[in-house]
C-alpha cells in the first residue's frame, strides 16, 4: 500500500518569484514528476500549476485510479502551485492529475511537465528521467564552428514516422535506435550539416506530424524512450551533424488530457476566442500576456536546449503570433492597445525568448517560420528585432518555384520572379527552404513540379537546387526531394526508396550529394551568406534567353565562384559571359553531368578569359552551356 503524501517541495521562493514573473526558464527541474529520496525512502514529488482548482490528487494504477487517496497540498503563497512526495513509487509509474475545480468539475489531466508519456492513444504520464551518459562533449565544445552564421548550414529536414519504414513491417514505426542506425551513414553521404526533426514531442494525432502538442517536455513513446531520443542526438553529434527540433510555442490542441483548460479555467490560452483560438488548426493560443506561460514556454525551449543537447529551435507558425488578426475576419480580432494588429505579448515573448537562449546557449540558433514582411525577425533586440538566427525566406520559395513551375518557353516573361528576390536578400538572415509545407496536400512533389517531359523535370528540379544552394542564405531540403519522390508526402508510410534502383533518381541523390560537398568545401557560398558583399549578379536580364549569371565572394578573393544558370532545353554554344576576374576559371560542378543523368553536353573543365568588356565585366569567357543546366566555376590562379 503506497502512503499518503507527505508535505514536501523543491520550490524556493525565489523559484516561486520568477515563475511569476515570467523569468524562470528551468521549471523542468522543478515541476513534473521527480524520484527522490527523503529521509532514507524512496519516492516520487510532483508539483503542477493549477490555481483554480479546489483539489488535485495523483491517480495511478498504484492507487486504482482513485482520486480520493493521494491529495496534493496547495502552496500557502497563492501561486496555484500543489505539490507533494509519494513514498515508494518510482521511475516508470503511470499517472495523471485527478482536478476538481472550484466550479465542481472533475478532470484527468496529463502532466504538462511529464518527461514520457504512454503510447498514444493513451494518454497517461509516466514518471521518468532525463539522466543520460552523454559522449558528445568534443561537439559541444566545439559547436560554434558548425552551427555559426558564417559556416554551412545545409538542413535535411525529416518526420520521423515516414521517413523510413521496415519493408516488411510498413506499419510499424522505426525506433530511435534502428533511425540512427540509419539516418546517420545516409546523412554522411548526402553532406547534410544539419538535421531537423519535425515535433518530437508527445502529440495525441499522428496526422498532425507533431504540430498538435499535448506533451512538451516529453520525447514521443511512439519511437522509444527520452533516452533513446538522446543517444539519436548523441550519435549524430559524434558524427558531426548539428540537430535542430522544430518547436510549436503558437498553439496547442484542445484534447481532454491536454492544456486546454487544464484547471477548469483557461490557464494557458486566452479566455477570449478572438485571441485565444486559432481558426485555421481549431487549436488553442498560448496567453503570452501571462507570466507563468511565458515561464513555461521559454523553459522548454531551455528543455530541449539543455537536457537534449540539440543545436537550435526552428519556431513554427510565427507569423500567426505575430499578427492579431491572423487568418481573421474584420470582426474575429480584438486590436492592440494602439489600435493596431500587432501581438504586442507576443512579440515582447519571442524577445525575451531569444535573449534568453542566446544568453544560455550561445552556440545555438533560433530559426523563425515567418511568412510576412515584418521587420527584423532576425535582427538583434537592441535593434529592435526579434531576435531569431535566422528566418525562412517564404518569399524566395514561392517565387522560385512558380517560375519553375512555368514551360521554359513562357519563362522570358517571369524573368523576374528569379531576380526579385535580390531586392530584399540581406534585410534578415535568411534561410532557404523547400519544406514539407510544399509536398502535401495536393501541391505535388518536387519533381512533379516541374514541366516537361521525365528528362526535363529531373534537370529542372537539378538546376533549382544548384541555384538554391549558391544563393544567398543558409539551405533547407524536406527529406524526399533528395532523390526526386515522385508522390506527394504521406506521413503514414515510408519514402519510395525503392525509386533508386532507376537512373534518374539515383542520378539526383548523387547529385545532392555533390552540390553539398561544394557547398560545406568552397567558403564563398557561406562565410557572407548574410550580406550583400557576398553575391553580386553579372547577368540578370537576359529574359530571353533565360540565362543568370552571378558570382559568390567569401573573405578571400581567390574564392570568388561563378555561376551560370541556362534554364531553356536549349544548348548555348560558344556563349560569352562575364567574368570578375583575369585568369583561368575551372569548372567545379555541372548539373548536366551523365552520372547525374545530364544529356552530358561537353563543357571545357578550364577556360581562360579574355579582355573583352562583357556583361559589365572587363573579362570574359566563352562557354558551351547545357540545356536545363547549372555551371560553377572557381578562378584558378
Amino acid at each position: 500500500m503506497t502512503e499518503a503524501v507527505q508535505v514536501h517541495s523543491l520550490l524556493s521562493d525565489f523559484d516561486v518569484s520568477l515563475f511569476r514573473s515570467g523569468r524562470h526558464y528551468k521549471l523542468y527541474e522543478k515541476f513534473g514528476s521527480h524520484e527522490l529520496r527523503i529521509d532514507a525512502v524512496d519516492g516520487v514529488y510532483f508539483a503542477v500549476w493549477a490555481p483554480n482548482a479546489k483539489e488535485v490528487s495523483v491517480i495511478g494504477n498504484f492507487n486504482g485510479w482513485n482520486p480520493h487517496s493521494h491529495q496534493l497540498h496547495v502552496r500557502w503563497d497563492s501561486s496555484g502551485i500543489w505539490e507533494g512526495f509519494i513514498p515508494k513509487l518510482q521511475n516508470g509509474e503511470v499517472y495523471k492529475y485527478h482536478i476538481l475545480t472550484n466550479q465542481g468539475e472533475r478532470l484527468e489531466k496529463a502532466d504538462p511537465f511529464a518527461l514520457h508519456t504512454e503510447i498514444p492513444p493513451s494518454t497517461a504520464s509516466i514518471v521518468s528521467t532525463t539522466w543520460y551518459s552523454w559522449t558528445d562533449s568534443e561537439w559541444m565544445f566545439n559547436r560554434r564552428e558548425t552551427n555559426a552564421l558564417d559556416r554551412p548550414y545545409s538542413v535535411y529536414e525529416m518526420h520521423l514516422g515516414s521517413w523510413m519504414r521496415d519493408p516488411k513491417h510498413p506499419d510499424r514505426f522505426f525506433s530511435y535506435k534502428e533511425i540512427a542506425d540509419r539516418l546517420i551513414p545516409y546523412l554522411l553521404e548526402m553532406g547534410f550539416t544539419h538535421v531537423e526533426f519535425m515535433p518530437v514531442m508527445e502529440h495525441p494525432y499522428y496526422p498532425s506530424w507533431g504540430y498538435q502538442i499535448t506533451g512538451y517536455f516529453a520525447a514521443s513513446s511512439r519511437y522509444g524512450s527520452p533516452q533513446e531520443l538522446m543517444g539519436l542526438i548523441d550519435a549524430l553529434h559524434q558524427a558531426g551533424i548539428g540537430v535542430l527540433l522544430d518547436w510549436v510555442p503558437s498553439h496547442f490542441p484542445g484534447d481532454a488530457h491536454g492544456l486546454y483548460r487544464f484547471d477548469g479555467t483557461h490557464l494557458f490560452e486566452h479566455e477570449d476566442p478572438k485571441k485565444g483560438f486559432h481558426p485555421d488548426w481549431q487549436s488553442y493560443i498560448f496567453n503570452y500576456g501571462r507570466n507563468e506561460v511565458k515561464s513555461f514556454l521559454i523553459s522548454n525551449a531551455f528543455f530541449w536546449l539543455d537536457r537534449y543537447h540539440v543545436d537550435g529551435l526552428r519556431v513554427d507558425a510565427v507569423a500567426s503570433m505575430l499578427y492579431l488578426d491572423y487568418s481573421r475576419k474584420q470582426d474575429e480580432w480584438i486590436p492592440n492597445e494602439f489600435g493596431g494588429n500587432e501581438n504586442l505579448e507576443a512579440v515582447t515573448f519571442l524577445k525575451e525568448l531569444n535573449e534568453a537562449v542566446y544568453k544560455y546557449f550561445p552556440n545555438t540558433q533560433t530559426i523563425a517560420e515567418e511568412s510576412t514582411s515584418w521587420p527584423g525577425v532576425s535582427r538583434a533586440t537592441f535593434q529592435n528585432g526579434l531576435g531569431f538566427g535566422m528566418k525562412w525566406m517564404m518569399g524566395w520559395m514561392h517565387d522560385t518555384l512558380a517560375y519553375f513551375k512555368e514551360d521554359p518557353i513562357n519563362r522570358s516573361y517571369h524573368h523576374d520572379k528569379m531576380t526579385f528576390a535580390g531586392v530584399y536578400a540581406f534585410t534578415e538572415n535568411f534561410m532557404l527552404p523547400l519544406s514539407h509545407d510544399e509536398v502535401v496536400y495536393g501541391k505535388q512533389s518536387l519533381i512533379y513540379k516541374m514541366p516537361g517531359d521525365e528528362w526535363q523535370k529531373f534537370a529542372n528540379l537539378r538546376s533549382l537546387y544548384l541555384y538554391m544552394f549558391t544563393f544567398s542564405g543558409s539551405k533547407l531540403l524536406f527529406m524526399g526531394g533528395e532523390f526526386g519522390q515522385t508522390s506527394e508526402w504521406n506521413v503514414n508510410q515510408s519514402l519510395d526508396w525503392h525509386l533508386l534502383q532507376f537512373k534518374p533518381h539515383s542520378g539526383m541523390k548523387k547529385f545532392v550529394s555533390d552540390l553539398n560537398k561544394v557547398y560545406r568545401n568552397y567558403p564563398a557560398l557561406y562565410e557572407k551568406a548574410f550580406s550583400p558583399e557576398g553575391f553580386a549578379w553579372i547577368e540578370m536580364a537576359d529574359h530571353t534567353n533565360s540565362l543568370f549569371v552571378y558570382t559568390r565572394k567569401g573573405h578571400n578573393v581567390e574564392n570568388d565562384l561563378l555561376v551560370v544558370l541556362n534554364l531553356t532545353p536549349v544548348v548555348r554554344r560558344n556563349f560569352r559571359v562575364g567574368a570578375t576576374h583575369a585568369g583561368t576559371w575551372e569548372l567545379v560542378l555541372n548539373s548536366d553531368e551523365t552520372k547525374y543523368h545530364g544529356s552530358g553536353v561537353s563543357v571545357k573543365k578550364k577556360v581562360a578569359t579574355d579582355a573583352v568588356f562583357w556583361m559589365n565585366q572587363k573579362q570574359s569567357i566563352v562557354l558551351d552551356i547545357p540545356p536545363l543546366a547549372g555551371l560553377i566555376f572557381k578562378r584558378v590562379l
